[in-house]
This record gives structure tokens, sequence and C-alpha cells, in this order.
């Protein structure tokens, strides 16, 4: 990672740490709920989303402070959304972040109950952001659609209908999967920071065409680790989604296929920038290094 992009990430992840904190602050006699709350909040999570959501702010001219409560919602309905991804029910992992679980440490039970929790509290933090009114109702709405039956629960729920089906793979249904579940969080985070700095339609569309290419490159890249990736550098376990013969992009397409895909949708995703009236450095670099990872 380039020192630049180091700083701006390390920065970024800090005030999204210290927001999320005093949002959910540690505390003896808390109860068992907070705790599992946090336990998976504060598991060393990347906070990709909230600072796609800031260097967003930033490349529409506004600036970090203004992102935050879209960077805090977002990584709250991300934790949600691997706390419930884990259960048995679901992927059935037992290490996420290179520990267990939430269904693990706290039971099936409670963890459900975080992850609901985590998710009403997010948009609770977009109802009091210090934003006009106006900009909270679009927040809201863009956070609610890309994270529900239209967006990545959507994306889930034609995950699991996928794993273990018969016949040949289904390339349409594939994309459509990834766009869902992994690309519409991403696609939302950059709008959301687009708002925060009172972009227009015409800013928002070219930042949702950065989001599209950079989501779908990303979870080409996550499909590719779990071919061959390292399991102690990833944090989680490797080759699962060929035990359970899940729908994924070398699987259809070839490992060689799916690296030129990433570089291809990089190229593009950069391309979308041009003409912004605020700094993409960071966008440029973030798209960059998603696309660089160990694959």
């Amino acid at each position: 990672m380039e020192q630049e992009l180091r700083e701006f990430w390390e920065a970024g992840a800090r005030a999204v740490n210290d927001a999320l904190d005093a949002l959910i602050p540690p505390g003896k006699g808390a109860g068992r709920l907070h705790e599992a709350m946090r336990y998976s909040l504060f598991a060393g999570g990347k906070r990709l989303r909230p600072l796609l959501a800031m260097a967003a702010c930033e490349g529409a001219g506004g600036s970090l402070r203004e992102a935050l409560p879209a960077a805090c919602a977002l990584e709250l309905v991300h934790t949600y959304s691997l706390i419930h991804d884990d259960l048995p029910a679901m992927d059935d992992d037992d290490y996420r972040r290179g520990r267990p679980t939430n269904h693990r440490v706290f039971g099936e039970a409670m963890a459900v109950l975080a992850g609901d929790a985590l998710l009403t509290l997010a948009f609770g933090v977009l109802a009091k952001a210090p934003l006009p009114p106006t900009t909270r109702i679009r927040l809201v709405e863009e956070l609610a659609e890309a994270s529900g039956k239209e967006g990545m629960v959507g994306g889930q729920a034609l995950d699991i209908e996928a794993t273990g089906a018969e016949g040949p793979p289904d390339p349409e249904l594939l994309r459509d999967l990834h766009r869902k579940k992994t690309g519409a969080l991403i696609i939302a985070s950059l709008r959301m920071g687009g708002l925060c700095a009172g972009a227009d339609e015409s800013l928002l569309d070219r930042l949702s065409a950065y989001g599209q290419a950079v989501g779908l490159a990303y979870q080409i890249v996550d499909d590719l680790l779990d071919v061959g990736g390292d399991a102690r550098r990833i944090g989680k376990a490797v080759g699962r989604d060929a035990a359970l013969n899940k729908l994924t992009w070398p699987g259809v397409y070839g490992v060689d296929r799916s690296r030129e895909d990433v570089r291809r949708l990089t190229k593009e995703a950069i391309a979308h920038l041009h003409g912004f009236p605020g700094d993409t450095r960071h966008l440029v670099d973030l798209a960059r290094y998603l696309a660089d990872r160990d694959w």
C-alpha cells in the first residue's frame, strides 16, 4: 500500500473507530448483547466501506468529517451482515477476521440479535446526522435499498439458492449475485459520501459507475483469494466456495480470465473519475489497492 493511501486509511479508520466506540462504548455491566455487538464491530475490520464514503465525499468537494455519520452507518450494516452470514444456517463459518465468529462465542440466538441491533442502530445514526433533513432522508433511502431485498440481503438469498445447484453455472445469475451481495453496498457507500458533500445527480451517477466496477473487481478478487489465498493473511478459511459448490467468478470463467477482468474493471473505475470537482486521488488509490490484493 502506498504511503499516502496508508495515511488516509489510518486517519479515516481511526475517526470511524472513535465514533463507533462512542456509539457502543465499552464498560462492565453493559450486557451480553452489548458485548456481542462490540465483539464483531471491533474485530479488526478494514473499514473499507466507510473509507469509500469518505473518499467519495472528498472527490465531490467535501471533507472526511462530513461523511463520518454515513461511514459509521455503513460499517454497522456491514458488520451485521457478516455476523448473519457466518451463522450455521447461512455460510456456517467458524472464523472471521482471524478469530472465532460471533455465534461461536455468544451462541446463535445472541449473534442474530447482535446483528439486528447493529442494523437498526445504523439508521438511527443517519437520522441524527448533522446534515440537512433532505440529505438525511436520501442517506436512509440509499442504505435501505442497498442493504435490503434489491441489494445485499437479496444477494445472500441468491447465493443460498445457487449453492449446490446442479447443472452448468449461470453467468447472468453470477453477475446478479455479485451486484447485489457485494456491489450494492459499495455503490451505496460512494453515493452516500457524495450526498454528504452535496453532489448532484450527474456526479452521483458517475460515483455509481465507479462503484459498480470497483465492487465487481473486489468480489472477483475475493473469489480468487478463496481459490489460492493464505487463510492466515485474509483471516478466514479458504477453499470453502469449492467445497460448498458455490457460484464464483473463477468457477465460471477460470482463474486467468478472472484476473484479466479485475485489471479491466479497475481501469474502467478510474476512468469514471475524470473531471470531479474535488480530490479523487484516494478513490484512484483505493481502486488499485483493492485490485492488487494477493491473488
